[in-house]
């Protein structure tokens, strides 16, 4: 500990405010309330100081200036994120990279973008919008959460069944490693030899370092789009048409799922035309040319109506579809109409195994008292279950996460994973023990450390406390580095 805590705080304030200037460095009491938190169910912690670098130098400088004051770093983008990536602890240097949000460069023939990482993935479709380009990977939080946030926790979205996650649409990453070198990982020419670092810092969850700079794939407008809309008596129908259309080897380039409590609830906000007597509907796209395309719908009706579809629609204007999506990308929001507050989850599951689960998750919500709503990623078995309730209810989050707890190990015993795209964060590393042994984490730890060897940055994120590996130093929480 370099002095005591206040002084060096005031010495560490000043240093930065030497790079970014003073206002772009926050340390009164309600500056770091704001950023004490992430879109997480995680209680709120205690950041050290804020600071709001413009550039990849200015980030590199921070870096520096924290490691000489002996602080942790913990990277934040918008604080969208819901494991808890973003929650500081060990009072560190929170580094945001909200304020870098240009698109540097567009490359139209060669299909690629360099962009910073604070630029908001719709922003991003935008302004490329009228090279008849797109940015694939569309969470549904794409309005707010940001490209370099995608990056961290490797994020899909609904188009990601055919296309494909964020690694996917990842050419080359400038990042500042924990050491306060400034390196760039993979490339643009093609197939890059050796190890393939840049994958490994995409998904890493600002543990190994922090992306200053993002050079990005981007994809060609489909020249003919179809939106559907099937709705089913059961979600036992609905999944196994989910099964049914992918067998048919008809990829669609999404396939959405949500059953009957958000169907009322999304319906009741969008007003999108969704049938509230359905136990569940299945929003799929298609993408193609407009000579191909029209097979694939005939296809893909014609296994839902096996499947036991009641109805299925294809919307038949931009306005309509537009207002499909609408209600799929507004869940989230539109369960404020039920109640204040929502734990959502994410783990992925065999489709196979996708009633089952949803039978399981059901049941769990019901012995905990607690009311579920499911919207998903059902092409590719990504679940994401929305408990629902009201926090100031006495006893209510015990409650909450002890189903939370049930449902994680529901989905592993099915077969499946600890998440498709949120990350592990703070939320899910004490489950890492259920999917991979002690041999295998501590491998992982290995890695982690030659990244980070003193464990500056997002300590205590992403692996448990029992992974270790050797020389590797854990910090305890709440202490000075």
């Amino acid at each position: 500990m370099i002095g005591s805590p206040a002084n060096s705080t005031t010495q560490l304030v000043s240093d930065l405010a030497g790079i970014v200037g003073a206002k772009r460095v926050l340390s009164k009491p309600f500056e770091k309330a704001l950023y004490a938190k992430d879109a997480s169910a995680i209680d709120p912690s205690s950041p050290g100081v804020i600071v709001l670098p413009e550039t990849s130098e200015q980030v590199q400088a921070c870096v520096r200036v924290a490691i000489a004051h002996g602080r942790a770093v913990t990277p934040r983008g918008s604080g969208t994120g819901l494991a808890g990536g973003a929650v500081p602890l060990n009072d560190p240097v929170v580094i945001v990279t909200s304020k870098m949000n240009r698109v540097l460069s567009v490359d139209v023939e060669e299909r690629m973008a360099w962009v910073e990482p604070g630029v908001l993935n719709l922003d991003l479709s935008k302004a490329v919008r009228h090279h008849g380009l797109h940015y694939a990977p569309d969470p549904s939080s794409q309005q707010t959460c940001s490209i370099g946030g995608n990056v961290a926790t490797n994020a899909g979205g609904p188009h990601c069944l055919a296309h494909g996650v964020t690694s996917a649409h990842i050419y080359a990453l400038e990042v500042v490693m924990p050491s306060g070198d400034l390196v760039v990982l993979g490339g643009t020419a093609g197939d890059i030899p050796g190890y393939d670092i840049r994958g490994l810092m995409v998904g890493s969850e600002g543990t190994m370092g922090i992306v200053t700079k993002i050079c990005v794939r981007l994809m060609a407008n489909p020249p003919a789009i179809r939106t559907m809309l099937a709705d089913f008596g059961s979600i036992r129908e609905a999944c196994d048409a989910v099964s049914s259309v992918i067998a048919s080897g008809s990829l669609p380039a999404a396939l959405e799922m949500m059953d009957a409590n958000c169907i009322r609830a999304v319906e009741n906000w969008a007003k999108a035309g969704l049938p509230l007597d359905a136990g569940a509907v299945l929003l799929i796209e298609i993408e193609g040319v407009p000579e191909g395309i029209e097979p694939t719908v005939a296809e893909v009706r014609r296994r839902c109506l096996e499947s036991g579809a009641r109805t299925v629609r294809v919307a038949s204007t931009v306005e309509e579809r537009a207002l499909l999506w609408k209600a799929r990308k507004s869940a989230f929001g539109a369960i404020a109409n039920i109640k204040p507050d929502y734990y959502l989850h994410d783990a992925v599951v065999p489709r196979t195994k996708l009633t089952e689960v949803m039978e399981g998750v059901m049941e769990i919500a019901d012995r905990h008292e607690l009311i579920v709503l499911n919207v998903f990623h059902a092409g590719d078995g990504n679940l994401h279950p929305l408990l629902v309730f009201d926090g100031r209810e006495p006893g209510i989050m015990h409650r909450v996460h002890e189903a939370g707890r049930e449902i994680v190990e529901l989905c592993i015993a099915a077969g499946g994973m600890l998440s498709g795209e949120h990350g592990i964060g703070l939320e899910k590393k004490d489950y890492l023990p259920l999917v991979f042994n002690d041999e295998e984490m501590n491998h992982q730890a290995r890695i982690r450390s030659l990244f980070d060897p003193h464990n500056r940055f997002n300590p205590l994120k992403v692996l448990p406390s029992s992974a270790t590996c050797g020389e590797l130093r854990r910090v305890p929480e709440g202490a000075w580095i």
